[in-house]
C-alpha cells in the first residue's frame, strides 16, 4: 500500500482493527489489491484521469471495513465491508457495461459469498470469531456500511474521501475536518446512518460529493467503459479469454489480452484513448450512446434533516446533476 494512501486510512481509524488482521493477506484479498478503483480508466490517455493514483478495491475495502468499525467497534459489521468487493473483477464496473448491468452496477457483486465460502483461510479464520461466510457475505445488511442512495454509508463515504484526494479536490485536512464531524445517528427513517453535526461542514461535503458526480458520468468516463467492455466482449467471443479470467488480476488479464495480436492491438487502442466528441448520429462503428448510473450523496444533519431540504444551492445542484442527459453519441478522437 502506497504511503499516500496509508494516510487517508488513518483518518478512518488510527490503529487497523485487530478483527480484519487475519484476513489482508488471504489471496482473495490480495487478488483485488491489483484491481483498481478506477474501473481502468487510469490506463487511457484521458489528461485526467492519466495522472490517478494508485488506489485498488482492496485499499477501498479495507478503508471501507476501518470506517464501519470505528462508528460500531463491530467486527461482524467491519468484516462485511473488507469482504464487499472481494468477487470485483478486472476494470470493476466495465464488467457491468460487458453484462448489460450498467445503470445498476451490481453484476460485480454475484460471487462475493461463493468466494468467501470457497476460501480455506477465511473460513477458518472466521471460525476463530464465532462467524460463518453468511454472517459476513452481504454488507447491505448493515446500514453503516451500505444503504439507499442517495443516504450515506461506509462504502459511499470512503470512495468519495479517498476520490476527492485524488482529484484534487480536497486537502487531507479538509477530509479530516469533515470526517471528525460524522457520528452514527437515527435519520427521518428512524434508520442508522452516517450523519453531520455541522451544517456548513455538511454543505461542504455535499457540494464536494457532486464534483465527484460529474466525473463519475463524465463523457469519457462512460465512453472509456464501454469501449473496453466491447473489447473483453470479442475477446472472450474468440476465445482469447475466458469469463474466469476476469476473476484474476488486471496485470494477468492484460498478458493474456495481449498474447493475441488482434486483441493486443485492441488493447493498445484503448489505452490511447485521449479525447471524445458528441454526435447527434452514430458516424461509425465507435460511436456509443451510453446511459449512465448517477451517484449522488445527500447527507443527513442530525437534528435537522436533509442538506437538500436545509440549503437551496444544494438541492438546484442536485436537480441539475439529476436532469442531465446523455442522448447523444460519443466517439473518439
Amino acid at each position: 500500500m502506497r504511503k499516500e494512501q496509508i494516510q487517508i486510512l488513518k483518518i478512518y481509524h488510527e490503529e487497523i482493527p485487530a478483527c480484519l488482521l487475519p484476513f489482508l493477506n488471504c489471496p482473495e484479498m490480495r487478488r483485488i489489491d491489483h484491481v483498481g478503483m478506477h474501473c481502468a480508466l487510469e490506463y487511457t490517455s484521458f489528461p485526467f484521469y492519466s495522472s490517478f493514483q494508485e488506489y485498488s478495491r482492496f485499499t477501498h475495502s479495507f478503508g471501507v471495513a476501518c470506517i464501519i468499525y470505528h462508528f460500531t467497534k463491530d467486527d461482524k459489521q467491519a468484516l462485511s465491508g473488507l469482504f464487499h468487493d472481494i468477487a470485483t473483477p478486472c476494470f470493476a464496473h466495465v464488467i457491468d457495461f460487458l453484462k448489460g448491468d450498467h445503470i445498476k452496477q451490481e453484476a460485480t457483486e454475484e460471487k462475493t459469498e461463493e468466494i468467501i465460502e470457497n476460501s480455506s483461510i477465511i473460513v477458518s479464520e472466521l471460525k476463530k470469531l464465532s462467524l460463518t461466510p453468511k454472517d459476513v457475505s452481504d454488507y447491505h445488511l448493515f446500514p453503516i456500511a451500505d444503504n439507499d442512495t442517495p443516504k450515506l454509508s461506509a462504502d459511499r463515504l470512503e470512495y468519495t474521501l479517498s476520490n476527492l484526494w485524488n482529484y484534487s479536490f480536497a486537502t487531507l485536512e479538509e477530509i479530516q475536518e469533515m470526517y471528525e464531524d460524522l457520528i452514527v445517528g437515527q435519520n427521518e427513517f428512524g434508520e442508522e446512518e452516517l450523519m453531520f453535526t455541522s451544517l456548513p461542514l455538511a454543505i461542504k461535503f455535499a457540494h464536494l460529493t457532486l464534483k465527484n458526480s460529474r466525473i463519475y458520468v463524465a463523457d469519457e468516463d462512460r465512453y472509456g467503459m464501454e469501449y473496453l467492455a466491447r473489447i473483453l466482449k470479442r475477446a472472450i467471443q474468440r476465445n482469447i479469454i475466458e469469463e474466469k479470467d476476469l476473476y484474476q488480476n488486471e496485470e494477468t488479464l492484460i498478458e493474456k489480452l495481449c498474447s493475441d495480436e488482434e486483441s493486443k492491438k485492441d488493447w493498445k487502442s484503448f489505452c490511447s484513448l485521449k479525447q471524445v466528441m458528441k454526435e447527434e448520429t452514430p458516424s461509425s462503428s465507435i460511436s456509443f450512446k451510453i446511459p449512465a448510473k448517477k451517484r449522488f450523496i445527500d447527507p443527513y444533519v442530525k437534528g435537522q434533516g436533509r442538506v437538500s431540504v436545509l440549503c437551496k444551492e444544494i438541492q438546484e445542484e442536485i436537480e441539475e446533476f439529476k436532469n442531465l442527459s446523455f442522448d447523444y453519441y460519443l466517439k473518439a478522437i
